[in-house]
């Protein structure tokens, strides 16, 4: 104590606690920037009012499910009776609880990309309980991750390898609202089922590749990266269409019901 009963160092104290407000301003002034350049460029050719409620809300409005999606997952789909039809798919995702993910589907990462689908992540243990026609609507992660194929952009190796050995034994459900590999201009049509690539042979390797320098990845180097990985046994009923058989959603009129 000094002479005055002050805690020596108090001093040093108050400037980390300045500092640390100072930086968490910072961050979050960046972050109003980030988000305002954001508006801007998706909001071109909108009217006025319209641009300036949408900074508005942007600043104000809490969205607490978008916030708490943390994970940025990239990969490929394909239609779930078309193998020739394989689309890029940008994840983010949230842990919802110890045995579920859920995701929202973008074509790429860009504040103006086309909202195209929902994906939900599921444990073995939980894919294992579900009903059998329940699980004709999942596919397995374990091609998708052995391969390479299924990345987290911009994360360090390492801990991109400890994710995917937890990723690796699990299933999802996905399907796409907007089909924009044939109709790019309007989410035209009803929900698509989508699944996974399960062997060497079936992927798209122009797409892949095009994805690879787009955004600096090489699928080659993570496949290698995650070699160590154990190859789980898939679970039946997952990836129906290896069957020849396969499941897709379609319209049916009906009787409507008062």
């Amino acid at each position: 104590m000094d002479g005055k009963g002050r805690t020596r160092g108090s001093g040093r104290g108050r400037a980390g606690a300045l500092g640390a407000a100072a930086g968490a301003a910072t961050a979050a002034g960046l972050l109003l920037g980030r988000k305002a350049v954001s508006i801007a460029r998706t909001g071109k050719g909108h009217p006025l009012k319209h641009r300036a409620l949408d900074l508005a809300a942007g600043a104000i409005q809490p969205k607490y499910p978008l916030d708490a999606m943390s994970t940025y997952l990239n990969g490929f789909h394909m239609y779930a009776d078309d193998m020739g039809r394989q689309v890029e798919a940008s994840h983010f995702c949230i842990h919802l609880r110890h045995d579920l993910h859920q995701c929202v589907i973008f074509d790429r990462n860009a504040p103006d990309a086309r909202l195209i689908g929902i994906e939900y992540i599921i444990t073995e243990e939980r894919f294992r309980a579900l009903p059998e026609d329940e699980k004709r609507l999942w596919h397995s992660h374990h091609y998708e991750v052995k391969s390479g194929i299924l990345t987290a952009p911009g994360i360090p190796d390492l801990a991109e390898h400890a994710y995917f050995q937890d990723l690796v034994t699990t299933y999802g459900k996905t399907f796409h609202t907007w089909q924009y590999d044939r109709d790019g201009d309007f989410p035209y049509g009803i929900p698509q089922l989508m699944m996974g690539l399960t062997a060497d042979g079936q992927a798209d390797e122009a797409q892949i590749h095009a994805r690879d320098r787009r955004l600096g990845l090489s699928t080659p180097h993570k496949r290698d990266n995650r070699a160590d990985i154990p190859t789980p046994e898939v679970a039946p009923g997952a990836n129906p269409w290896e069957s020849g058989r396969t499941v897709q959603t379609r319209l049916e009129e009906l009787d409507f019901r008062r």
